[in-house]
């Protein structure tokens, strides 16, 4: 008997982790990106909640925590750059794992490449479906026919546009932006701390990461900025007129910005999908619902890719009803997230200094319950 064959588009996290679970379960899974190779560098990741679970499945937690990131610690900064407090972080025994995406997206594709088919340097130009199967035109690869097609092709879907309509129905805007830019090695002091400093509408965070600092710039542009995903110039005069009063080390990290030939920028947003199918094809994690700020994105999307995979198994030759099945199970996790986000990025990025006070003083409270609570268990 013929196995299914499943059209994953994108490379990222929920792509390899989809592929390889499809792989065991009795499908020939063909994993397409349109990037030329797995992306480098990139923002600090945590695994964590119904993801560990997963990573443990498929024997890679050891990898990750190999592969852990370096930091230990939290410094929250006043707009002025004096300390306000510092909060340990989860240590390696932690139920989580912090690691950079690009780490991540690697161990994965490591884990899914021996089964399943990778086309880099491509993308689906055109899906065209029927009862039977679906009909993909690639830019690069000749045609070919498949029997579902997944898009976890992340926020800016191609999929999503081609089967369910423009990013603008479900893109929701959070009125913020995010933007990060890779620093020196050498320009931070304590390669396991990471630093915030926070002012009115802006945040500044500096994150050791691994291998590779990285400057994450999150804000309000007022007025706000009109996007275009390809003007870097654009994006480079946005950050650069954001942080133009902001005092500490913001001036140098902006010039790194500046200096870079392609820094990251995008408007952080959320992504609410009405249904995650429409017949033969099936969102998977930011590309059926992107959730910013919580930082849980990665996490979601291997336990998308685990959930529909085994309710696919579970239903051979009914693909509607494992479709349903599982967007039900997910919604269950992500719906909490997406009705949160609003009030985290009033939390995270205030926009007046009373509520930059409350916010650091919500923040001093935590800091004596961690250090009370550290104290509680190195006594014990």
């Amino acid at each position: 008997m013929q196995k299914p064959e499943v059209l994953i588009v994108g490379a990222g996290i929920a792509g390899p982790a989809l592929a390889y679970w499809l792989s065991r379960k009795g499908y020939r899974p063909t994993v397409v990106e349109h990037a030329r190779q797995l992306r480098s560098g990139g923002s600090a990741i945590v695994v964590k909640g119904p993801a560990i679970p997963v990573a443990e499945r498929m024997g890679i937690l050891p990898q990750l925590r190999g592969l852990a990131t370096r930091n230990r610690s939290l410094t929250l900064l006043d707009p002025d750059g004096r300390r306000i407090l510092r909060l340990p972080l989860p240590s390696d025994e932690a139920p989580t794992v912090e690691v950079t995406r690009a780490d991540l997206s690697e161990v994965l594709h490591r884990s899914a490449r021996t089964e399943a088919e990778f086309l880099f340097d491509d993308t689906v130009t055109a899906l065209d479906q029927d009862a039977g199967g679906v009909d993909v035109t690639f830019r690069r690869s000749a045609p070919r026919r498949f029997d579902l097609v997944v898009g976890a092709d992340g926020m800016h879907s191609t999929v999503r546009r081609l089967v369910f309509g423009p990013e603008r129905q479900f893109a929701r805007d959070l009125g913020l932006f995010g933007a990060t830019v890779p620093l020196e090695p050498d320009a931070i002091e304590d390669p396991e701390e990471m630093t915030m400093l926070t002012a009115p509408n802006r945040m500044l965070v500096v994150h050791p990461s691994r291998t590779t600092p990285l400057a994450i710039f999150t804000f309000r542009a007022a007025p706000p900025a009109p996007h275009d995903r390809k003007n870097t110039a654009l994006h480079k005069r946005t950050v650069a007129d954001a942080y133009a009063d902001v005092r500490w080390r913001a001036p140098e990290f902006v010039a790194a910005f500046l200096d870079h030939p392609a820094p990251f920028f995008d408007p952080l947003t959320t992504v609410r999908v009405p249904s995650w199918s429409r017949g033969r094809v099936v969102l998977l994690g930011d590309a059926a619902a992107a959730t910013a700020l919580l930082g849980d994105g990665s996490s979601m999307a291997m336990a998308g890719a685990y959930a529909l995979a085994e309710e696919l198994a579970g239903r051979p030759g009914d693909h509607a009803r494992a479709f349903a099945a599982y967007e039900s199970r997910l919604r269950r996790e992500v719906g909490p997230r997406q009705r949160r986000v609003g009030l985290l990025s009033r939390l995270l990025v205030p926009r007046t200094r009373p509520g930059l006070a409350v916010r650091n003083a919500v923040g001093r409270a935590v800091g004596r319950t961690s250090r009370i609570t550290s104290r509680e268990a190195a006594n014990r």
